[in-house]
């Protein structure tokens, strides 16, 4: 089940945080940072049209395990309808655990960028690379199958 998506505090937290359009991992590490309460999400976003296949992407989600919403502070630079993106979580980290992997991320490999974040091989293949584990490769797969859905349901958009 896609989470819903809380298009008026993504816009708010994207402004609060000076969210940049080709940064998902970096504003929603910032986002996550400023959001009490939050959790810090890595995984995939499909929607119709191009590219035609899921995007590596990230975003904060908020709640219990009743209900969560997403807040996605990359939203107003998609030129996506909101309505029409769904969201396949493959990884989720709590604050805490966040900064302390960026944390030993920069000590231990300070010439590269800590983000994303892949946890602990082995590494599964999604597409034609590899990252991530098999949750990453669930995430894949499943947002891959979305996009060849609506892809096909929406052949005049393409």
């Amino acid at each position: 089940m896609n989470k819903p998506l809380d298009e008026t505090l993504s816009i708010k937290t994207a402004e609060r945080i000076n969210s940049r359009a080709s940064t998902p991992f970096d504003n929603a590490y910032k986002a996550a940072l400023v959001t009490e309460g939050a959790k810090y999400v890595q995984g995939f976003l499909a929607f119709a049209g191009k590219p035609y296949r899921p995007i590596e992407h990230s975003w904060i989600e908020l709640g219990n395990d009743s209900e969560v919403m997403i807040i996605d502070p990359t939203l107003p630079h998609l030129n996506k309808n909101p309505q029409e993106l769904w969201y396949f979580p493959a990884q989720s980290l709590s604050v805490k655990k966040l900064k302390a992997v960026i944390e030993e991320s920069k000590e231990d490999y300070p010439e590269d960028d800590p983000l994303p974040i892949y946890g602990d091989p082995p590494y599964e293949y999604y597409g034609d690379v590899m990252l991530g584990g098999q949750d990453y490769l669930a995430a894949y797969q499943a947002a891959e199958a979305k996009c060849k859905e609506i892809n096909q349901l929406n052949p005049e958009r393409n």
